[in-house]
């Protein structure tokens, strides 16, 4: 029997490989005549040889990169290549836009159609490209100037791809916080299928209705959101492509999630990640796309410890596809560095928490400008964090340095809110009351209060009275009313309506009751209620056990099922089942 460490030759491929690139200087005429997959195991064996000076040359030139385009099943590889020359401070993403953007102004009129339905799909291409790595603003840049071309006739051929070019360009502008052009691209999508129908043809709308229903989810109008992806999921047949199928499963299990309909929420995401699992492997970006949403399912259904370990597989294979400073791995790193100050909370140990949010902020600074929304989160995480670290800090002096540093990032961040979404938003009254606890930290109780009481008026006019958000705010309210400014009548109330909000979403085992009882336990021991204090000793008490048991009883996070049969998945869902 043959040793396991017996030397197994190289292939006769790869010594060629490593023969070409080893040569002094690499003939780009004659590489260039190679087949697509050599030609992009050249380029790899490049990257992985620390040669990226000559990478760059290569990749730069658009006609060469629209080749590697094309060998789709090494698409994780590229990125690394790509990411690496960015790194390497090479502006491949610009030179690219601007090289296609050069070709969409040349003039038209004396060349053929085919040219500029060339023209047209290799924008779509880079276009998607650019959007999957992050770099938003040349992927704009690269769609509109295809959108452009596309413009010029309105033939089925056109208008449909015209559409694509919506689509894609929604997708981006979404994911960058262009509300004002989002809109507007979906107004001209809306126009290209009217047009598209008067030539007697139905485009399947699954992908358009998706980002619709971001559109809205982002600007925190769920009840819309929620429209568009129950839309989008009767769309949905099993020929269209994988990743139009994942990413609507996804949204729709991220608006379920926001309207509390957990059973639903968990049955597609799990469906999602089984798709991505299947069609695209354990380390292609969208796999990770969907582990973020997953994180973002379990965190909500009270399952914190799961959760970071969902949001930490996300980051390692974000890292692993992009490296370095990238959106998508700062992005990553916020959501870990959430998930571990929720799940550390009770501990006070953050140092974790704080390295990740530290990371994120770091490299955003490096990518977006200071005033882009995509740092508000940022840096309310950030602050979070940095005001429980104060807390249990024991130098007065650096206690008040990190509470000031926190306010000035809440407040920073209430701003960019207010900016994008106007004062009647979910997320600007999450600014102000993560604003009242930091005020109740620094014992400006009269602020803390009007913070929370602000906080609470916003989420009970857009989410109801009976939402969970509307729990967290009261909780803090009474919390405040409780320890700080001795009005325990009033933080009784509070504190009950709590209660009832989070037994009702989660159960009696939900992680919040825990605070809750703690402070009617206070609040009972100061009025002298003596036996309704021994009543919340004893729910306490049970509390403990039931969490312990939940803990005991959860699934594994990722040990995932195979994807059930679409059309009768599709039908579960939507018949509520």
């Amino acid at each position: 029997m043959a040793s396991a460490l017996q030397w197994i030759p190289d292939t006769l491929y790869n010594i060629a490989i490593n023969w070409f690139v080893s040569s002094q200087n690499v003939d780009r005429g004659e590489l260039r005549t190679f087949p697509e997959n050599v030609q992009f195991d050249v380029y790899y064996k490049l990257y992985k040889t620390g040669r990226l000076c000559q990478l760059g040359c290569e990749l730069c030139d658009l006609e060469v990169f629209t080749r590697m385009l094309r060998v789709t099943d090494k698409r994780h590889l590229l990125h690394h290549c790509f990411q690496a020359l960015m790194d390497h401070g090479t502006r491949i993403a610009k030179i690219l836009a601007d090289a296609y953007l050069s070709k969409c102004h040349s003039d038209f009129a004396e060349k053929s159609s085919a040219y500029a339905e060339k023209i047209i799909r290799q924008g779509l291409s880079l276009g998607g490209f650019l959007s999957d790595a992050g770099w938003f603003a040349e992927s704009e840049r690269v769609l509109m100037g295809s959108l452009e071309v596309c413009r010029v006739s309105e033939d089925p051929w056109h208008l449909l791809h015209s559409l694509k070019c919506c689509l894609r360009l929604l997708h981006v502008q979404n994911a960058y916080s262009c509300f004002v052009d989002a809109e507007k691209t979906r107004k001209e999508a809306e126009y290209y299928i009217e047009k598209l129908r008067a030539h007697s043809s139905e485009p399947n709308l699954a992908g358009l209705y998706t980002e619709s229903s971001i559109f809205y989810f982002i600007k925190c109008q769920y009840d819309n959101a929620y429209s568009w992806a129950m839309e989008s999921l009767r769309q949905l047949v099993a020929n269209l492509p994988i990743r139009v199928l994942v990413e609507s499963l996804c949204q729709a299990s991220k608006v379920c999630v926001v309207k509390r309909e957990f059973s639903r929420a968990e049955m597609l995401i799990r469906q999602a990640l089984a798709l991505a699992k299947d069609g695209f492997g354990e380390q292609h970006p969208k796999y990770a796309d969907c582990l973020m949403d997953y994180g973002f399912f379990l965190l909500n259904v009270d399952r914190i410890n799961q959760s970071s370990e969902v949001y930490q597989a996300a980051l390692n294979v974000r890292q692993a596809v992009f490296g370095g400073k990238n959106l998508y791995v700062a992005l990553a790193h916020e959501d870990v560095a959430y998930s571990l100050y929720v799940r550390e909370y009770s501990s006070g140990h953050f140092a974790a928490a704080r390295e990740h949010a530290e990371r994120a902020m770091s490299m955003l600074q490096l990518l977006i400008p200071e005033n882009h929304l995509l740092m508000a989160s940022t840096r309310r995480v950030k602050a979070l964090i940095l005001e429980e670290i104060a807390i249990d800090n024991q130098d007065k002096e650096s206690e008040q340095r990190l509470l000031e540093e926190a306010e000035e990032l809440h407040v920073s961040a209430l701003h960019l809110s207010q900016q994008a979404f106007g004062e009647m938003n979910v997320q600007t009254a999450k600014h102000y009351g993560n604003l009242g606890r930091l005020y109740q930290s620094m014992k400006r109780f009269e602020d803390a209060e009007r913070m929370h009481l602000k906080a609470i008026r916003i989420k009970e006019v857009l989410l109801g009275p009976h939402d969970y958000e509307v729990s967290l705010s009261v909780g803090h309210l009474a919390s405040l009313y409780n320890y700080d400014m001795q009005h325990f009548q009033k933080a009784e109330e509070l504190y009950l309506r709590s209660i009832n909000i989070g037994i009702k979403l989660f159960g009696n085992s939900y992680s919040g009751l825990e605070y809750d009882y703690r402070g009617l336990l206070r609040v009972y021991s100061r009025l002298g209620e003596i036996e309704r204090a021994a009543h919340y000793t004893y729910l306490l008490n049970l509390w403990k056990l039931l969490r312990e048991e939940h803990a005991e009883h959860l699934p594994p996070a990722l040990e995932l099922e195979k994807p059930q049969p679409l059309d009768l998945f599709i039908k579960k869902v939507l018949d509520g089942n």
